[in-house]
């Protein structure tokens, strides 16, 4: 038998189409429509019906059902309300979760959509009770309780109720007193701010006074005087609260019940299994303040309702009626139930039907047979890649991991990792308002422990000296596997090759004691690498088994070996793979002569160099997508790890006393925040590969998915993605309940004038080649294709900490010295390097820096200052007028030496120009292809003028010149 949404209750019809909430009020046994000015507004005589539709980043709709009872709604409007709620499962498909609700025990994910509070107010429908605003304010005292949600109760007001371990809010005519107990948390009284903020506006349309009266705090305190006055007088609070939490009672072990016929029928078992569960029936599994209804797939309708009525019934017998109650479907399980469960087989899952298209049209295509349009071909895909939030203009520093030592990498070596060993890279980039710097570690499959180690500690150690970086800096760690790579990292590298084998001597070490072959890379052996990748900024070449089964029809591939070096493009390619392999190749074998093979026509000697021909792949290698994403908040203690979940969360969640970690599945983020113990912060790395191995959401988290630390004020793009960010709460001084209280009562100032500094200019211009080279195969990328990056004065500092003068990376210039530097940073704040110890660099540059541009404070003159101080400042006031004025001067000048310069360059037409040409041009600057345009199609293409241009952020230029495909 079937149920439609025909079949539902007219009120109900059409629900759960979009994304939302949607609230019924019983009414007569009658669900009633409550409009979404009025949701939140709940009483206590009634039920409801609450529906949460969510769109997963598939497209694809989830609903949660919940079902709420007051407490003093009528047992059979509780059963009533509870069959609703399996006919409106039905009606959506039933996938649905459902819930029942009590009033005062809901649960989280329930009060997560009424953030920051639910306030349930006397009366209900049965007993005719119309609320109307009272004329005269009634004085209310209220607990609340929770760290993530707040769930708040209206108490009795005397002095009494109060104690030392809750928060409290006395909602008076003129003024919202908190008053906070000594025991309670900083977190809890930062939550009880929010619900005084929802009592202001919901009560007093936002014109009363708040104020916050700690616990201790006696009659000599003006707030506290007044507080206690309200209650007759101070006088000491009880140790122990007179309020009691009657939830606290567990049953005996968890216990597992069949529904036949409306009646629980015990199941014996010494452990729980999967299999205890039959797809024809419906279960009871108590765990004591949690119930749980399990309906199998093939069970009917009225099965469904009767065990849904013996879950009301059960909750009355067993003198539980405040236990929550979760109603779950057979394959849509939610991670708690499955969790109580000794075992529980991984989710199956089911293969996409255009793999299945990939076979065939493979198949098809090697006899010949035209398949355009079966499949979905690789550039179609592209458009599916994550997007990296990250500048990719920026400075890359790369060092190889042997034992302790750090082996700086030369620019064209920077994105050739091989897989038996460890790296360590700093990449600092243009942000949105500062500069940013990750440095990041990636360990190779076959990398050994030992390196591992070294990689794990040395990067810890850079990041903690960041902390002596300038103020506009921003810096976090990631932990990174081969294999595992996000999106940012090939940004970074944008032409990323891995090869077999290691350097490493703990490598070599391994292999000899383990008698393991050495497959190291060989340049002049036989190699197969399989290219990968989206476009120009983001493929990857990786060194496989130089075998026939290693092809797949969906990639391109490169094979050397015997003096050949050989293409080959698989029939399911594009036009788009097959420009990123001669990219490669220009890596990888640069200048050399090439081979072309198309899949199907393979001469003799290819095969040979494989070991002969056979069957391989076609379909295109799997990759797991972003999930959404999950926050949860930790504790860690004695090496053991706890996590909450957060649902519904916002950056107002982020407690700075907390760690947090944020679940994307391919990803996580552990996040940091200021006032955290210091003697956790050292352990973050640890918290996250603990949340990785215990997999809280049963999703099969690979132990080496890359970890993000963050700390709070350095929140990178990629992270701040995920909320609704507003950086100035996050640059805010104090605790959480000071940060909160200051912009509750208005005398906080967010930096919301924080000194913004322009983007540095990086400099990725490329050597302009010789004449007399060879042209290489990719117009847009030579063989010593390599990024030579420029560097700030900050980052120059840093890197001087990290390398020896004379051994210092050659590929990366010295301090920059242009006219636009100039701008920035004045001669004087850029020491030469080269002519200081390693130490004493960092620290005059760093010195330089934090003295000369530290903005002096606009404080107003004491009356009692000495006259010496205000002479000095008027005596450097026309100094630095004058400064100015010679600045602006010497900018122009400069202007005019750009404008002169630019003008001396050969002109192109914009069509030959374009990365994509078939027609480029020789002998220019790559990374400045603007330059070469006249002035009038410049104007034309950009909308603005060459000077108007090169005064725009970096950032901003190349995102223009992406648009115009010029970048």
């Amino acid at each position: 038998m079937t149920f439609s949404m025909r079949d539902l209750d007219q009120a109900l019809q059409g629900c759960g189409q979009n994304s939302g909430i949607e609230i019924w009020r019983i009414e007569n046994f009658k669900p009633v429509t409550v409009q979404k000015e009025s949701h939140g507004k709940f009483f206590t005589g009634d039920s409801y019906i609450v529906l949460k539709t969510t769109a997963s980043r598939s497209g694809s709709l989830h609903h949660d059902i919940h079902y709420w009872l007051g407490k003093d709604s009528s047992q059979d409007e509780a059963g009533a309300v509870a069959i609703m709620t399996v006919e409106l499962d039905l009606a959506l498909g039933g996938r649905a979760v459902q819930y029942r609700e009590v009033q005062g025990y809901e649960t989280e994910k329930f009060l997560s959509y009424f953030k920051p509070c639910i306030i349930p107010q006397e009366g209900g429908v049965a007993s005719g009770f119309n609320h109307v605003k009272p004329e005269k304010h009634q004085t209310r005292l209220y607990i609340c309780k929770g760290k993530h949600v707040v769930r708040v109760k209206e108490v009795r007001f005397a002095r009494s109720t109060l104690n030392h371990d809750d928060v409290f809010i006395l909602d008076t005519e003129s003024k919202i007193f908190q008053f906070s107990g000594s025991n309670s948390s900083i977190q809890e009284r930062a939550k009880a701010l929010e619900v005084v903020q929802y009592i202001k506006d919901t009560y007093h349309d936002g014109k009363c006074d708040i104020a916050a009266v700690e616990d201790g705090r006696l009659m000599a305190d003006a707030e506290a005087g007044e507080f206690w006055g309200l209650f007759g007088g101070f006088a000491p609070l009880p140790k122990k609260s007179a309020l009691s939490d009657h939830r606290t009672a567990e049953s005996d072990g968890i216990k597992l019940f069949s529904v036949e016929k409306g009646q629980t029928k015990p199941i014996e078992a010494k452990s729980l299994q999967k299999e205890l569960l039959d797809t024809k029936k419906c279960y009871i599994l108590d765990c004591g303040l949690e119930l749980f209804v399990w309906k199998g797939k093939n069970t009917s309708i009225d099965q469904r309702k009767s065990a849904s009525q013996a879950a009301e019934v059960f909750f009355r017998s067993s003198e539980r009626p405040k236990s929550n109650l979760v109603s779950v479907m057979e394959g849509f399980e939610t991670v708690m139930f499955r969790s109580k469960f000794d075992s529980w087989p991984t989710k199956s899952t089911v293969a996409e039907p255009q793999q299945g298209r990939s076979k065939v049209a493979a198949l098809l295509q090697r006899q010949g047979v035209n398949v355009q349009g079966l499949v979905k071909t690789s550039s179609s895909s592209s458009k599916d890649e994550p997007k990296p939030y990250i500048d990719g203009t920026g400075n890359l520093l790369v060092w190889r991991i042997n034992r302790e030592e750090k082996i700086p990498l030369a620019a064209e070596d920077q994105s050739k990792f091989y897989s038996g060993d460890c790296y360590i890279f700093q990449y600092s980039y243009p942000g949105e308002e500062r500069e940013e710097h990750l440095v990041g570690t990636w360990l190779g499959k076959q990398s050994v422990d030992e390196d591992r180690a070294s990689a794990i500690s040395m990067a810890s150690k850079m990041v903690e000296s960041m902390k002596f970086m300038p103020a506009q800096s921003l810096s976090m760690q990631a932990r990174i596997y081969e294999g595992k790579e996000p999106i940012q990292f090939f940004v970074i590298m944008q032409s990323f090759i891995t090869f077999k084998g290691g350097l490493s001597d703990a490598f070599k070490k391994y292999i000899a004691e383990n008698e393991v072959p050495d497959t190291t890379y060989d340049a002049e052996g036989v190699a197969l690498f399989r290219v990968e990748g989206s476009g120009p900024d983001n493929m990857q070449a990786i060194q496989i088994e130089a075998v026939s089964t290693g092809l797949n029809s969906s990639y391109c591939y490169i094979l050397h070996g015997d003096s050949t070096v050989f293409t080959w493009r698989g029939n399911l390619t594009s036009s788009d793979d097959q420009e990123l392999m001669e990219r490669m190749l220009d890596l990888i074998k640069p200048n050399e002569n090439t081979k072309a093979q198309k899949e199907g026509s393979e001469s003799e000697q290819f095969w040979k160099l494989l070991r002969g021909k056979s069957e391989y792949p076609s379909q295109k290698i799997k990759k797991e997508g972003e999930s959404d994403p999950h926050l949860f908040s930790c504790t860690f203690s004695n090496e053991n790890l706890k996590v909450t979940e957060i649902f519904n969360f916002t950056q107002d969640d982020l407690m700075t006393e907390d760690i947090f970690i944020l679940d994307c599945h391919t990803e996580i983020f552990v996040w940091v925040g200021q006032h955290v113990d210091p003697k956790k912060k050292p352990k973050v790395l640890a918290i996250g590969e603990k949340f990785l191995k215990h997999d809280f959401l049963l999703e099969d988290l690979a132990s080496e998915t890359p970890i993000y630390i963050v700390t709070e004020g350095n929140e990178p793009p990629f992270f701040t993605r995920f909320f609704t960010w507003d950086s100035s709460k996050s640059a805010m001084h104090g605790n959480s309940f000071q940060k909160k209280l200051a912009i509750l009562t208005n005398k906080g100032q967010p930096l919301l004038d924080k000194p913004k500094r322009r983007a540095p200019v990086y400099s990725s211009r490329s050597s302009v080649p010789d004449k007399s080279q060879p042209r290489s195969r990719s117009m847009t990328s030579t063989p010593d294709r390599a990024r030579v990056r420029g560097r700030s004065p900050a980052f120059n500092a840093l890197a001087a900490n990290f390398e020896n003068i004379g051994t210092r990376n050659q590929s990366t210039p010295p301090p920059m010295v242009s006219p636009l530097v100039r701008k920035l940073y004045p001669k004087s704040l850029a020491p030469d390097l080269t002519k200081l110890a390693p130490k004493s660099a960092a620290f005059a540059a760093r010195t330089a820096l934090f003295e000369k541009s530290r903005p002096t404070p606009q404080e107003p003159p004491s009356s009692s200052g000495s006259s010496e101080g205000t002479n000095e400042a008027e005596e450097r006031k026309p100094t630095t007028e004058q400064e100015s004025m010679s600045s602006i001067h010497e900018d122009s000048k400069e202007e005019e030496e750009e404008e002169e310069e630019e003008s001396s360059l050969p002109t192109f037409p914009y069509e030959r120009l374009k990365t994509d040409s078939e027609d480029p041009p020789s002998d220019i600057d790559l990374t400045r292809r603007e330059t070469y345009m006249t002035s009038a199609e410049f104007k034309e293409k950009f909308e603005m003028t060459k000077s108007e241009f090169c005064k725009l952020p970096k950032w901003k230029q190349n995102k223009l010149k992406m648009a115009l495909h010029l970048f």
